[in-house]
């Protein structure tokens, strides 16, 4: 296996020390390979004898089996605890963080045989430091503390706000210490590594409404760390307007890079399983072909990822068994349709999209992103590593925008007492503008750089900044001077629509309680506000007839 210049220093060094060590690398740099050259160096030097691989999700541990294989290394992807130990002609075990924390005994003893010195490797290792799993910490130290070597890996830089994770250094202000760190950029920079990405960023109006409060709509450009996570609840409903539009979208922006690359596939990011499969059948309808779902609850989602990335279907939706790790290198569109927010996370899933398949890949990937600052501020740093590049290969080129201005800061819900957020609805998405290179485009310059450059023999899937680039060299006018497209205001008689659903449903569910006659409620209602009935109500008295209605409900249960 050829080594890239960043792969083969990382080796060196590794090899030349004793001690634990860690690499930070973009996902599609090529980790796994690292870690398995550096394991069957240390095997044929006879320094190691014996390998563990500890992973996030039972998926990649066949996955992380498979690539060994290809180097002649026998893992064993099958092992569970009960086993206590595994066949001899195995050169090591795949596993979980799950499964050790659940009997580090069992791992100490398979890490510590006489005889056997055995080298530990940590895939995405920032897991162990994860708040909900507080125990896998002290599991890790427990179980492979006694090793002969501790290797770990991880796709981006990242800190710690709760225990620190055995076996790293950081430095004073919690942030992990990495002996290698090749990020994006570099890799970019290195021409055969990763792919170039764009975020289409896409605003549309939020309606939703808490217990005893009126109906609240926001644009998702407008919210703030105390309305996100309610504004995305609603935008993200796929019985709503908003996320149906931006799959309509997404799948015409893939299908025009299938032209150029008939095998491109797509990846939406859901929040749950429920959604998962609503967002499967909105795009089955769209296609005309099923769409694969990739859930935890499913015993083919590991299979049924395998086919997906050796095959030529359009779209896979999964929740998070897709989010990280998982090698599917003809992903080139993503849909970011969860409320998971923090930018490890975000780049994470990024990584799906950004590995390149070989020398001739000159697909431009793309993430359609809600335009929240959370998401917006990781998208514009990504983008201002990509713009860098740009710099130093093109300094003749300036800015026209800054990106990612904004002053939405936090990742970390209100920390009020939490109130159920009851959905009302959300309009169309719409795409004020797309983060490249540190720029950002408004949608009417990139339709008219993308026009220019197809006249021009260029592919349909090129990147949006260098269609501009194009267009500059050739002296075409590229003055963003159309307006960019702006929410629309919801007209009144569908405003009043849907506040006259939510009161319906709220009659329904009283009458359930209550045994009462649907027509008794709400002849109680009209009394209540003085109007004949539903249909005289207004916007304000249809809120108040929710908040009327919340507390019968509460006063009946």
């Amino acid at each position: 296996m050829r080594l890239r210049q960043w792969q083969d220093d990382a080796l060196r060094r590794f090899l030349g020390t004793n001690r634990d060590f860690l690499v930070v690398a973009t996902p599609g740099a090529g980790k796994t390979a690292l870690a398995l050259i550096a394991a069957q160096a240390m095997m044929e030097r006879g320094e190691i004898r014996w390998i563990n691989v500890v992973v996030p999700t039972d998926h990649l541990k066949q996955q992380w089996a498979k690539a060994a294989a290809r180097l002649g290394i026998k893992l064993n992807p099958a092992f569970t605890n009960s086993r206590k130990n595994t066949a001899p002609d195995y050169d090591g075990v795949v596993t979980t963080y799950q499964s050790v924390a659940a009997d580090p005994g069992v791992w100490a003893n398979m890490a510590h045989q006489p005889g056997r010195p055995c080298l530990v490797i940590l895939d995405e290792v920032h897991h162990a430091g994860d708040a909900d799993r507080l125990t896998w910490g002290p599991a890790l130290f427990a179980a492979f503390n006694n090793a002969h070597r501790r290797l770990m890996l991880s796709g981006t830089p990242f800190r710690t706000d709760g225990k620190p994770i055995p076996f790293l250094r950081y430095d004073e202000e919690r942030r992990v210490v990495p002996d290698v760190n090749y990020d994006y950029g570099m890799a970019l920079q290195d021409q055969e590594v990763v792919r170039p990405v764009v975020f289409p960023a896409l605003d549309g109006e939020a309606r939703w409404r808490l217990a005893l409060e009126h109906a609240t709509a926001k644009k998702l450009s407008e919210t703030d760390p105390r309305t996100i996570s309610h504004a995305l609840s609603a935008a993200l409903a796929p019985e709503k307007e908003w996320i149906p539009s931006v799959l309509r979208r997404a799948n015409d922006e893939l299908s025009l890079i299938r032209q150029d690359t008939p095998d491109i596939g797509g990846l939406v990011l859901a929040t749950n399983q429920k959604h998962a499969r609503a967002y499967a059948n909105i795009l089955q309808e769209v296609t005309g072909e099923p769409a694969t779902v990739a859930t935890s609850d499913s015993r083919r989602a590991s299979k049924d990822i395998s086919e997906f990335t050796t095959g030529s279907s359009r779209w896979i939706v999964a929740v998070q068994m897709v989010a990280e790790g998982v090698d599917i290198p003809r992903l080139g569109v993503i849909v970011y349709a969860t409320r998971t927010r923090t930018e490890l996370f975000f780049r994470q899933v990024v990584g799906r999209c950004i590995r390149r398949r070989g020398d001739d890949d000159d697909l431009c990937a793309r993430v359609f992103i809600p335009t929240i600052g959370p998401l917006l501020e990781p998208a514009a740093r990504i983008e201002q590593t990509v713009r860098h590049v740009l710099r130093d290969e093109e300094e003749s080129l300036r800015a026209r925008h800054a990106a990612g201005d904004r002053d939405h800061n936090s990742d970390i819900p209100h920390a009020a007492t939490p109130r159920t957020v009851e959905v009302i609805g959300s309009s169309e998405a719409i795409h004020p503008y797309t983060i490249n290179s540190g720029e950002t485009f408004g949608e009417p310059v990139l339709l008219h750089a993308r026009r220019k450059g197809q006249e021009a023999g260029l592919p349909a899937s090129s990147e949006p900044s260098a269609l501009v680039r194009f267009m500059r060299l050739t002296g075409a006018h590229v003055a963003d001077d159309k307006p960019w497209p702006v929410v629309r205001e919801q007209p009144l008689v569908e405003k009043k629509k849907e506040l006259r659903n939510v009161v319906n449903r709220k009659v329904g569910h009283l009458a359930a309680i209550t045994r009462q006659p649907h027509r008794n409620i709400h002849r109680r209602l009209n009394d209540a506000f003085g109007e004949a009935n539903i249909e005289q109500a207004t916007v304000d008295t249809l809120n108040e007839r929710m908040i009327l209605l919340d507390s019968w409900i509460d006063g009946a249960k």
